[in-house]
């Protein structure tokens, strides 16, 4: 079965470039297109995709609501990536903290826009980590620390859990971190399932934000 996604953004040249590039795959179908993100609720829920590419400035709902929205509403929601022109702002960064899995840049690549979309339905790696750990350092001080180490601290994770989180944000897949530690893939994924659970992360992306505010993983 082919990787379905939506696209959300306000510009219909840019959808109509990610249209191009993505279906150019034979793996991937985009299934639909918003301008907005007060549209994606009923899309997602009519539609049913596995990853929602979603601008992060738009008129009416920005990408982080949309964001916040989707996770908020919809049962078993869709992986998200943000699209931005820049990287290095308060807006992705947001987004990420409210749910996104994910961002991508507009002047990518055709090939790393594919590499994305894959990456993210996959779950099993964490999605351009030096930018994560640059975000990190560059916003994560924004009064969530102390929230964030009490999260932390509640988690109690085991030393191998703990283990398992520095390589997630690392940007290790489940198969590289398994490698590492000499144990089976198997092993690693209810590794991760766990940590997830204690940490109340939706997902590896939240966890390993939750690592950097906290303090547990240092950017860098």
């Amino acid at each position: 079965m082919p990787v379905t996604v939506l696209l959300v953004d306000d510009e219909p040249l840019v959808r109509a470039g990610l249209r191009a590039v993505l279906e150019a795959q034979p793996d991937i179908k985009v299934v639909g297109e918003a301008a907005d993100g007060a549209a994606v609720i009923p899309l997602v829920r009519r539609l049913r995709p596995d990853v929602v590419a979603m601008d992060v400035r738009m008129p009416l709902m920005d990408g982080i609501e949309a964001t916040r929205a989707i996770l908020r509403t919809v049962a078993d929601p869709p992986k998200i990536i943000v699209v931005t022109t820049f990287e290095n702002d308060d807006y992705v960064y947001e987004a990420l903290r409210a749910g996104a899995d994910g961002f991508l840049l507009k002047r990518a690549r055709p090939a790393e826009i594919v590499h994305a979309v894959r990456l993210v339905a996959e779950g099993e790696s964490l999605l351009f980590p030096a930018s994560v750990r640059q975000l990190a350092a560059d916003h994560g001080d924004g009064g969530a620390g102390p929230a964030a180490r009490a999260v932390m601290e509640r988690a109690a994770l085991t030393e191998r859990e703990a283990d398992v989180l520095r390589l997630m944000a690392r940007g290790m897949s489940n198969a590289e971190i398994a490698a590492r530690l000499v144990v089976g893939t198997e092993t690693v994924k209810s590794h991760v399932s766990s940590l997830l659970a204690k940490l109340g992360a939706r997902d590896r992306t939240q966890a390993v934000i939750a690592a950097y505010e906290s303090g547990f993983v240092a950017p860098g």
